[in-house]
């Protein structure tokens, strides 16, 4: 019999993770870390609810961290299988993986040293370098559409998701004694009123479907208005000689993030900004996405193209490398737009920038993402009136902005459109959402379409 068991995501955002078991064979949709708190005490918290050293093969949907952040644990733990993901997700699972890595470790040193102060015990390292190079030279990348046979029994095709660059929809095709089934797992699906991805593809076939729910209790606002609400923040700032810091993931949001500030900038309206993308990552990230145009919106690459490339679209931008010119930005008091990780502030530059500038109530915080919950940004979106940074109390007055057009992830009336293209009546499975958003999911999946969508629970294993 075959079965598929909810081991992260299930009634959350963060932590995607499903074991799916084909007879003998054993494979997991996703291998996530949860997002919120401290990077050492984060990583402690995980656990694997079976041993990583029988698990065949691991599928990625896309490279978030959500959804791929535990491998270097699962390989150190005993995983030796092969990593199935898109062209570009290999590309950008290197870089996230080594920036988070680079952060545990730092972390923990911290850790270590004030443990060793109070006379407690030091923490090992959860996973090393090693581990994280293991798991990239895992990756085997396929094209979207390519069908393979990747363990016995089992193909697996991908297909469009329009989430981030190479995220993809999974599509495990089955065979066994009494026929194929089917198992589509949608991964993040993307908001096909943002820029530069390709919109997600709808599939027609399932016999069982895990289904992402994070905006499945609304929809997002229009592009148009979005963009126009970005612009009266600028005009704010300029006008109280303020400045605008944007948290971002680093991939997808970054590089959005920059493109419609390229059309603002072509508009006039930031001629005497600057703006600052100061996010390392982000800066590689935006590289990879250079050399992927191929795999991009064609219609906003040329737009960005008939500006000769990025530099030439927003002139104003200024990439910060090194700490010292990060640092520097604190020197300029107004008219400065900081792009800076994390996207939801538990870690990164972002987090000194909003402790020298959060207090101020001339600035401007704008939040162009989903938040999850007891994350630093969601803290922010709640209406905290103080917030702790680096062991010390900051004061909130700059105007906080949620942004809701830029969400990376479909709304609503986008997830149900597009569990309404399979015609085979499959069994639904929400995943990745709070418990609010998958309710009003659930009931709006029945008004539109009668599907009874089910809310598995953390642990629960379903047969098909």
């Amino acid at each position: 019999m075959n079965s598929v068991q909810f081991l992260g995501a299930a009634r959350e955002v963060t932590g995607s993770c499903h074991l799916v078991e084909v007879g003998s064979r054993r494979m997991l949709l996703d291998c996530g870390m949860h997002q919120g708190g401290d990077a050492v005490d984060r990583l402690a918290s995980e656990c694997f609810d079976f041993e990583p050293a029988q698990i065949d093969a691991v599928v990625l949907s896309h490279a978030h961290l959500d959804h791929a952040g535990l491998l270097p644990r699962l390989v150190n733990c005993g995983f030796s299988g092969p990593i199935f993901c898109t062209e570009g997700t290999q590309r950008l699972l290197k870089i996230l993986l080594e920036d988070a890595a680079s952060i545990y470790f730092r972390d923990l040193e911290y850790d270590n040293l004030t443990r060793r102060r109070a006379g407690k015990r030091i923490r090992k390292a959860l996973y090393g370098e090693q581990d994280v190079a293991r798991a990239i030279a895992a990756c085997k990348p396929m094209a979207y559409h390519q069908r393979k046979e990747v363990v016995p029994w089992i193909n697996l095709q991908f297909f469009e998701a329009g989430h981030i660059l190479g995220s993809a929809i999974v599509e495990l095709t089955i065979t066994g004694d009494t026929g194929e089934r089917v198992l589509v797992f949608s991964g993040d699906l993307g908001n096909p009123g943002t820029s530069l991805m390709r919109n997600y593809e709808c599939l027609e076939r399932a016999d069982l479907v895990l289904m992402e729910s994070t905006y499945g209790a609304r929809n997002h606002r229009p592009m148009a208005e979005t963009l126009e609400q970005l612009r009266e923040v600028v005009r704010e700032a300029d006008r109280c000689g303020g400045n605008i810091l944007i948290p971002a993931f680093a991939v997808g949001r970054t590089q959005e993030l920059l493109f419609h500030l390229g059309q603002l900038y072509q508009e006039g309206l930031l001629a005497n900004w600057q703006v600052f993308l100061d996010s390392p990552m982000g800066s590689a990230v935006s590289a990879v996405y250079a050399r992927s145009i191929h795999q991009l919106d064609s219609a906003d690459v040329a737009l960005v193209a008939g500006g000769g490339d990025m530099r030439s679209f927003l002139p104003i931008l200024s990439i910060t490398e090194s700490v010292d010119d990060s640092i520097a930005i604190n020197k300029i008091r107004q008219r400065a737009i900081i792009i800076a990780g994390s996207g939801m502030c538990t870690g990164g530059r972002i987090r000194h920038h909003l402790k020298h500038r959060l207090w101020e109530e001339e600035n401007h915080v704008v939040f162009a993402g989903f938040q999850a919950r007891n994350t630093l940004g969601r803290i922010l979106v709640d209406g905290a009136t103080k917030v702790k940074l680096f062991g010390q109390w900051v004061a909130v007055k700059a105007r906080i902005h949620t942004l809701g057009g830029f969400s990376a992830h479909a709304g609503q009336s986008d997830l149900v459109r597009w569990a309404g293209a399979f015609n085979t009546d499959p069994r639904f499975f929400l995943v990745h959402g709070e418990l609010a958003a998958m309710e009003a999911l659930r009931e709006a999946l029945r008004l539109e379409h009668g599907i009874e969508a089910e809310i598995p629970e953390l642990g629960q294993r379903v047969e098909f």
